[in-house]
């Protein structure tokens, strides 16, 4: 299994592309027991990018708590999952794409804390929800 694609895939399904790290690790769990599919998409997904390295690259950001996919590491990943293209338009997009990737991540602008007090709400209420989940099914 290719961590890091996972890692995009994870984070893209998630609203606003933002997953605490409890949320990821579940995920990534899931994922890395679902079987033999999963290891081998993620691995041909990543043979059309091969160099690919989401944090130096600036696709995903550590944020206090969790990780946040970047614009710039949704188009990654959109280009990953494309279908082939002809060899030579493939070539053209791939420097498009490296190019692009290559660029400095722009600073991301400071948090407010009222955005911070909103996200601390929400991973409560994923904590919360998914305690209820869990006394249920193990009742």
């Amino acid at each position: 299994m290719n961590f890091q694609v996972t890692v995009l895939k994870i984070l893209v399904s998630y609203p606003d592309g933002f997953a605490v790290m409890e949320d990821l690790k579940r995920d990534m769990a899931i994922l890395a027991t679902s079987g033999r599919d999963w290891a081998e998409r993620t691995k041909r997904l990543a043979a059309r990018v091969p160099d690919l390295d989401i944090f130096s690259q600036g696709l995903v950001e550590r944020t206090s708590g969790g990780w946040k996919v970047t614009a710039k590491g949704a188009a990654v990943l959109e280009f990953m999952e494309a279908r082939p293209v002809a060899q030579s338009i493939r070539a053209s997009l791939v420097n498009e794409v490296i190019e692009a990737v290559s660029e400095p991540a722009p600073v991301p602008p400071l948090r407010q804390p009222a955005d911070r007090a909103k996200r601390r709400r929400e991973r409560r209420e994923r904590r919360r929800e998914a305690r209820e989940r869990a006394r249920a099914t193990a009742s």
